[in-house]
Order: C-alpha cells, then structure tokens, then sequence
C-alpha cells in the first residue's frame, strides 16, 4: 500500500499559480490537495521550513536512448528497468525510450521489448515508459550523426505502420527527414494518425521545411545538430525551427553539442513556449570515462563528451539536472519557465498533459524538489519515493 505523503513549507511551481509556501498531499500516487496551509494527515511528512527548496514537476525527457550501462536498443526489459531506475536522481519521472538507425530486425526486437514493458511496468518508484522516440531510419545520409549509415532507408508508412503494430501502439515520436522522398507522405500519415513528426538529421531547406510544417510536423529534434544550419541566403532547419511558432524544438544543453552563446540565440527566439530541453544520452550516462557501444560502435568518453573514433559526437552524457543549471546560469530562467523548458512543453507534445507535466490536484505525483541551486534533494515518481538525497527529513 502507497504511503500518504505530504510536503509542506516549500516554494510551489503549481499549474497556473506558484505558492512561495505551501503544501503538498501525495495520495495512491496522485496529488489530492494543494494549500497555502500545512494539510495533516499523511504517513509521511516532507518539512522545508528554512530550507528554500522548490516543488517542481517531474522532468520529461523526450530524447533517450540509454544510461547507467543500458540501452534502448539492447532490446531487454533489464535494460529498459535499469534506464527507469536511474533516471529519477537527475529529476526525470517519464521519458520515451529512443531508438536509433540499425536494421529493421533490430528496431523491431526494441519496439516489442517496449511494448512488452510498457504493459507491464509498475509504480515501483522507477521512471515512467511513456513510449517510444523512433529516432531514424528516415533520416538523411548526409546528416547523419551516429547513426550507421548502412542502416539508414528512405521513409516508409508500410514500414512504419509495422513497427507501430509490433510496438502495441507506443511509438509516440518520429524523427525524420523531410525533404528525403517520401518524407512528407510519412508526416502527413503520423500526424492523422496521432503521432508527432519530428525534423532532424536532415539537409532541409528552410521551404521544404515550411512544406513539412503543412503537412503536420511539429518538433525539432537536437537543434543545431546533424541539421542544415542558419545561412543568410539559406536559413535551413535552424532558421525554420527558431521562426515557426508551430514547432517545438529540443535542445541538448551540455555546452558540448552547442555553445552558450548558440542556446542563447535559440532560446531569444523559442523562448519557454517552445524549448524542450532533453539529453540525447547513452549508455555511459552516470558511468566512468572509458569505451562503451552505441548501436555496434565504439564511442569514447572522456569529460563530458562521448564521441566516435572519428570525433562525430555520439549522443551525450548530460543529466537533465544540469541542463537545467546550464540553461538557468546562462539565461537566468524564472521557475515558471524551467518547468516549461523540462515538463510542461513535453506534456503536451505527447499529449499527456491531462496527467503529466504540472503540479494540479488529480495529476500522477511525480515530483522533484531542488534547493537554491536547482539540485535535485528528492524524486517521487507517481506517488513513490524513487530518489532521495542525503537530507536529514522530518
């Protein structure tokens, strides 16, 4: 049986209205009450008095193919639970499993162990599978990242259609490149079919991107990266992404994948209404430097960079924690606007924002609280403790 708990005296970042000291009531894993006064009651009693702690939304990555030593695509439900077991010490309560570019085998033994997983997952205090990022095969050769170029294929509804039956329904986001033939076809089809198209590893020319926005697509996938960029003559997938109010753009904000200065040029065009910041991380997330795989290659992680042999950057290591820090120290960000930027936004892209995404009676209680420094003291995912730092708690 769920403990009752309530957390009271901290600074509140609630749906519509922050409370600079309040209460929380955390019962069968949703949260039943929201006060400005203590509420009683509950098994469990969280005290921020004097201790300028925050009440944040749990943090959705929408962009994740592994961490702790797994990956999405080792197709194994130890994988997926190890990724869920890890990701709530940085803050994040809910994420989509990513795929990568590998052969059409290999995607399909991942989208059924996801399915597999999906159905069966518990609130154990693990971070929640809230479906699948397709992340290539359609995706253009010339941008292709660390994505295996042998893999890569052009755009396909059958193809996709399969993949969506095997994976019971979950893949929720697809990357792809719309100016590669058939890429338009495919945006319209996920788009009818409730399925957000995302523009990424692509050559697109600013028209041709406007033409995907026509046909649905609504989500930049890694702005700046394995993308046409911003020429005066040619603005690109950046130009299109930091000027279409209809797109939804993804950041990495490592400092490795952009420069500051870049994030902030982005950020003065997107702004919180259209930022979602992600990680893009590996297996190697929260591991030592060294040599770990990606996808049958070698990457090297040294500091905060994980690369291929080549020096192609091959995902990140970042916690979403820090991209917070990273983006609050460089554009110093309200709270309001960081709970956009890591929960609200990806809410709504993936359309759970009736259970996900902000701190309102009746939503799933999935909860991070952070000190002044926006460090993560405490994770609770749907109503469960999944992460608590060393604190002396009353």
């Amino acid at each position: 049986m769920m403990r009752t708990i309530e957390i009271k005296n901290i600074k509140i970042a609630g749906e519509g209205k922050t409370l600079s000291s309040g209460s929380l009531l955390v019962q069968e894993g949703k949260i039943q009450a929201i006060s400005s006064e203590p509420i009683g009651g509950a098994d469990l009693v969280i005290d921020g008095a004097g201790k300028n702690w925050s009440l944040v939304p749990g943090f959705i990555d929408v962009h994740i193919h592994g961490a702790g030593g797994y990956d999405v695509m080792d197709a194994t439900s130890e994988a997926l639970e190890g990724i869920t077991k890890q990701l709530p010490a940085e803050g994040t309560t809910s994420f989509l499993a990513t795929t990568m570019t590998q052969s059409s085998e290999n995607i399909s033994c991942a989208l059924k162990n996801a399915a597999s997983f999906i159905e069966k997952q518990y609130e154990d205090g693990s971070a929640e599978v809230l479906g699948v990022h397709l992340e290539g095969p359609f995706i253009a050769k010339n941008k292709a990242g660390a994505q295996p170029l042998e893999h890569i294929s052009s755009p396909s509804i059958s193809q996709f259609n399969l993949w969506q039956k095997e994976s019971g329904g979950t893949i929720r986001l697809v990357t792809l490149a719309p100016e590669v033939e058939g890429g338009l076809e495919l945006i319209e089809h996920l788009t009818k079919s409730g399925v957000t198209a995302s523009i990424g590893h692509s050559e697109a020319t600013y028209i041709q991107v406007e033409k995907a926005v026509e046909k649905g697509a609504r989500h930049i996938t890694h702005l700046f990266n394995q993308m046409s960029g911003l020429h005066h003559r040619e603005p690109g997938v950046v130009g299109a992404a930091l000027l279409n109010d209809k797109l939804k753009v993804e950041m990495i904000v490592d400092y490795v994948h952009s420069r500051p200065e870049a994030v902030k040029l982005a950020y003065q065009n997107t702004h919180a209404a259209r930022t979602i910041l992600i990680t893009d991380a590996m297996r190697a997330k929260c591991l030592p430097e060294g040599t770990y795989d990606l996808g049958g290659q070698q990457v090297e992680v040294q500091g905060k960079e994980a690369r291929l042999k080549d020096g192609t950057l091959a995902g990140s290591i970042l916690t979403l924690d820090e991209a917070v820090r990273n983006m609050k120290s460089n554009l110093n960000l309200s709270l309001e606007d960081i709970v956009k930027i890591t929960s609200s936004n990806a809410a709504e892209q993936l359309n759970v924002i009736d259970r996900k995404g902000s701190i309102a009676e009746g939503k799933d209680a999935d909860l991070v609280i952070m000190d002044e420094n926006f460090e993560v003291i405490m994770t609770l995912c749907r109503g469960v403790m999944a992460y608590q730092r060393e604190e002396k708690m009353t």
